[in-house]
């Protein structure tokens, strides 16, 4: 079992965003029918049968809308070949799963972070910190010899949710001349005192905290990576609170140095 610091939030645990529309072309009727009651449309995908299908989302629901060839009418639904093989799924991955994964990750980068390894390390990780949370700390401790040996780089996205000084200790954090060794230090046992901040740091704060609630996300630590499909794919993951040793492994990407 996960252990981890938890919030308030109830939100569903997924780092699924809904993208934008497909193009700039006008969608036929029954598919801006659907967009208009609230269906994100995504990717528009070929299909078999003079179907034509679009990749689409709802709160973190993914699905593909199938138009028929006369344009008129939309199924929402799983398509099966003659011999019972599921086309939809391959569909989900390729249309719907790996680009909105793509812009999560990438907001993930815009967030507002701190540095932690070698900037040139081969893997990267996100990890959501908040410098209330016992068990981020202890996180950061088993991911040291990863670390220090140069092999992961760990972007700390400071948020500040757990308790009423989360907020002020995280733009503390930020604002410090050494943000990294600020959190190092802390992250170490070394006592932080909360303290007043410009507003320009402090709205990261409140950004970083709407970038975690808009993921449906309730527990810190809580740290995303990629991985690479056997199809080639680059999907998004994520481990809440502690991992197990062998979750920790596969987040490093291998074996303590």
């Amino acid at each position: 079992m996960a252990t981890f610091c938890k919030t308030v939030s109830l939100a569903a645990l997924t780092l699924a965003v809904l993208a934008a529309p497909v193009g700039a072309e006008p969608l036929p009727a029954p598919i801006e029918a659907l967009k208009a009651q609230g269906i994100a449309i995504h990717e528009r995908i070929d299909a078999p049968g003079g179907l034509t299908g679009f990749g689409a989302s709802r709160q973190g629901q993914e699905m593909i809308v199938y138009l028929t060839p006369d344009g008129e009418h939309a199924v929402i639904g799983t398509l099966f070949d003659q011999n019972g093989e599921n086309l939809t799924e391959a569909q989900l991955e390729a249309a719907v799963r790996v680009p909105l994964e793509a812009q999560t990750w990438q907001r993930l980068e815009e967030s507002h972070w701190i540095q932690d390894g070698d900037v040139d390390a081969p893997r990267t990780l996100y990890m959501f910190t908040d410098a209330n949370c016992t068990y981020c700390k202890r996180l950061w401790r088993q991911t040291r010899p990863w670390v220090e040996a140069g092999q992961v780089q760990i972007r700390h996205i400071m948020v500040g949710i757990l308790t009423p000084t989360s907020p002020a200790l995280a733009a503390t954090i930020l604002a410090a001349d050494d943000p990294t060794a600020a959190l190092t230090a802390h992250s170490e046992g070394e006592p932080l005192e909360p303290s007043a901040q410009d507003i320009e740091i402090e709205e990261q704060v409140y950004a970083n905290n709407q970038l975690f609630e808009g993921l449906g996300l309730v527990a810190t630590p809580t740290t995303a990576f990629q991985r690479e499909t056997e199809d080639g794919h680059t999907r998004l993951d994520r481990i809440e609170g502690l991992p197990s040793e062998q979750r920790l492994i596969e987040l490093m990407g291998g074996e303590a140095p």
